[in-house]
C-alpha cells in the first residue's frame, strides 16, 4: 500500500470512525480507494474549522476543484489530493460529482439558515448521498444505478444524524443546519435552538429525529435486494437509526454533548447489515 493510501487510512481512522469501521467490510483491494474518497470528505468537511473567514474557505474549496479537474497544482505534495485523484482515474469516477460536492460545501462556510427540508435534502444529496454513490462505484460499478434512490435516502438519514450530533459545535458558532420550515412547524426559532430554550428545542429535536427516520426506513426497503458487493458503501448510513434512537433518549442533552456509539456496537451493526 502506498504512503498516500496509508495517510488516507490514518486520517479516516482519526476523524471518521464510522467510515473507518466500514472499510473492514470492503474487499481489501478496494480499501485504499475508499479511504482516499473518505479522506477527501474529511479534508473538505473540516475547512470551516481551519479558516477564520469564509473567503479563505472558498479559496481552499476552489483549490480542490482545480486539483480534481486536473488543472490545479500541488496535488502531488498533498497525500489526500494525490490519492483521490488516482482513485478518480482508476475507477473513472464522474468529476462533476466532486464539483457539486465542493459547491455544496460552500454552505458550511457561512451562517446562513437552511431554508427548508427540500434544501436540506438537496444539500445531503450533493454531499453524503454523493459519497455513497461514489463509494458504490468503486465497489461495484455495474450495480450502482439500481440503488441511486436508496443512496439518496441513506445520505439524508446520515446527514440528519450527523447534524444532530454536531449541535454542540454548531450552536457554539451560531450555525443552524436544521431546516427553517421544520423549525417553524415545531414553534422553534433558530435563536431558540442556539440559546437552548428547553421546550421549543425539545419539539424541534423530535421533529428532526422523525425526519431522519423517514429517510432511514426508505433506504432500508432496498437493503434485502442489495448485492453484498455494494453494501459497504451504505454501512455508515446503517448507523443512523441507532444514533437517532440515542438522540431521542438523550433529549435536550444532545444540545451540549454529542451522542456516541461504541466501536463494538458499530461493528456489530455493520456486520448485521452485511448479513441481511
Amino acid at each position: 500500500m502506498s504512503e498516500n493510501a496509508n495517510e488516507c487510512i490514518r486520517l479516516v481512522e482519526a476523524e471518521d470512525r464510522d467510515r473507518a469501521i466500514s472499510l473492514a467490510f470492503a474487499p481489501a483491494e478496494k480499501r485504499p480507494d475508499l479511504a482516499a474518497l473518505y479522506a477527501f470528505d474529511v479534508e473538505t468537511t473540516r475547512i470551516r474549522d481551519r479558516v477564520s473567514q469564509p473567503m479563505p474557505g472558498e479559496i481552499r474549496l476552489q483549490w480542490w476543484r482545480d486539483v480534481l479537474s486536473g488543472e490545479g497544482e500541488g496535488a502531488a505534495a498533498h497525500p489526500v489530493a494525490a490519492a483521490v485523484s488516482e482513485t478518480i482515474e482508476r475507477h473513472q469516477l464522474p468529476r462533476s460529482a466532486f464539483d457539486r460536492l465542493l459547491e455544496a460545501r460552500i454552505f458550511d462556510l457561512y451562517d446562513d439558515p437552511m431554508p427548508s427540508r427540500d434544501a436540506f435534502e438537496a444539500y445531503a444529496g450533493e454531499t453524503a448521498s454523493t459519497l455513497i454513490m461514489l463509494a458504490a462505484m468503486i465497489l461495484s460499478r455495474g450495480e450502482v444505478d439500481r440503488f441511486s434512490d436508496a443512496a439518496g435516502h441513506a445520505g439524508v438519514a446520515t446527514m440528519v444524524a450527523g447534524v444532530l450530533r454536531s449541535l454542540p459545535v454548531h450552536r457554539a458558532r451560531g450555525q443552524v443546519y436544521l431546516p427553517a420550515d421544520l423549525l417553524a412547524a415545531a414553534g422553534c426559532t433558530a435563536g431558540d435552538l442556539v440559546k437552548g430554550e428547553d421546550e421549543p428545542s425539545s419539539r424541534v429535536l423530535a421533529a428532526m429525529v422523525a425526519f431522519g427516520r423517514d429517510h432511514d426506513r426508505a433506504w432500508r426497503q432496498d437493503l434485502a435486494d442489495m448485492p453484498r458487493a455494494v453494501r459497504p458503501a451504505f454501512l455508515p448510513a446503517a448507523l443512523a437509526a441507532s444514533y437517532l434512537d440515542r438522540i431521542e433518549q438523550a433529549g435536550l442533552a444532545t444540545l451540549d454533548k454529542p451522542v456516541e456509539i461504541g466501536s463494538l456496537r458499530k461493528t456489530f451493526l455493520c456486520w448485521r447489515t452485511m448479513r441481511i
